[in-house]
């Protein structure tokens, strides 16, 4: 038997921060949104990865961690009151309009279906997986002793840290749970680092000081006893070993990123992302946008910052689908008195 078709404006596939604030200005413009996550909550990367990791290029915030990013985005959007839909994965898309008059079809893993007048993709890179080192025995110690994300850093507090790689993630984590930790211990293969130079630098004057260590090597066994880690032999520049001793690891070796049914969707990708002009948003199916870190475009840059203002514009011109004959009137949310009374404000 077919589900219940659920009707909506614009459906919205992937609910982390730049989804979130597409809510916020299609609401604005009176248009209904439905969020669709394969993730149990909102958020993205941002939730499920780095929740208490400090983001410094959000304007008006000097510093904000992933989590409070998003639970600010949720309360900004709560005027507009979106449907979301956790746990599903969006397997297909049926275009039923003609390209002036899009309407689409979506269809979710676990059945629901939607018609919708626009689809707005902010999937991120897709369904995300940390990238594991090729260590034997390391999943008896998973969940336990070796974590790819911090969830909350006061469980680290009076640890044995050690910390494999040498990019961003790495040295933000090194830097951001050192006050916590009862030692830290950065391993890296070589001497040379990808992350930001003030991290580097700022990493280098814990060292000197003598109050972290940086060892050069590879990890290539684990030791301990039901989970429990205690050390880490590792494998230096000269060939040499030598155990670490450490109550947990945490190897940032990057995301594996998994597009999905997206691939399937005939939207012209280059390199597993999805092009998008730079005036509105829109892909080469008319009626179907991508916003954030699953779009490409000359110049991208793959910021938060630069998603908002990708989900901005890609509003302004799903207007035109949704409401064909009506004109939209741009306005400022500072001076409008109707767009302050969505927001509660007037």
């Amino acid at each position: 038997m077919m589900s219940e078709i659920i009707k909506t404006d614009v459906v919205i596939v992937g609910a982390g921060p730049v989804g979130l604030f597409a809510v916020f200005e299609l609401g604005l413009l009176d248009i209904r949104a439905h969020l669709i996550d394969i993730l149990p909550r909102a958020g993205g990367q941002c939730t499920e990865l780095y929740p208490e990791k400090p983001i410094y290029d959000i304007p008006g915030f000097p510093i904000v961690s992933g989590q409070q990013l998003v639970d600010n985005l949720m309360k900004q959007i709560e005027p507009f009151h979106p449907a979301f839909h956790f746990n599903e994965q969006v397997e297909g898309l049926e275009v039923l309009g003609a390209p002036g008059a899009p309407l689409f079809r979506v269809r979710t893993g676990g059945g629901d279906i939607f018609e919708c007048k626009v689809v707005i993709v902010a999937a991120g890179g897709g369904s995300f997986q940390p990238k594991k080192p090729p260590i034997a025995g390391i999943d008896a110690y998973e969940g336990s002793s070796v974590f790819y994300a911090v969830r909350k850093m006061e469980s680290m507090r009076g640890k044995r840290i050690l910390i494999v790689g040498g990019g961003d993630s790495a040295l933000d984590w090194t830097l951001n749970l050192h006050p916590v930790a009862e030692r830290i211990t950065l391993l890296h293969r070589r001497d040379d680092f990808r992350a930001a130079p003030h991290s580097v630098n700022a990493m280098r004057g814990l060292v000197a000081a003598g109050k972290m260590d940086l060892a050069i090597g590879q990890v290539m066994t684990l030791k301990g006893e039901g989970g429990v880690l205690t050390h880490a032999s590792v494998r230096g520049a000269d060939n040499a070993m030598r155990d670490i001793g450490c109550d947990v690891m945490m190897p940032f070796f990057g995301l594996t990123m998994k597009l999905g049914p997206i691939a399937d969707w005939g939207l012209n990708l280059h390199e597993n992302l999805v092009p998008a002009d730079t005036e509105k948003f829109e892909t080469s199916t008319p009626g179907v946008f991508a916003v954030g870190d699953i779009n490409t475009y000359p110049g991208k840059l793959k910021l938060i910052l630069s998603g908002f203002h990708e989900a901005a514009l890609a509003a302004q011109k799903a207007h035109r689908y949704v409401y064909p004959d009506k004109k939209l009137t741009f306005q400022y949310t500072t001076s409008s008195t109707s767009l302050q009374k969505k927001l509660g404000v007037a």
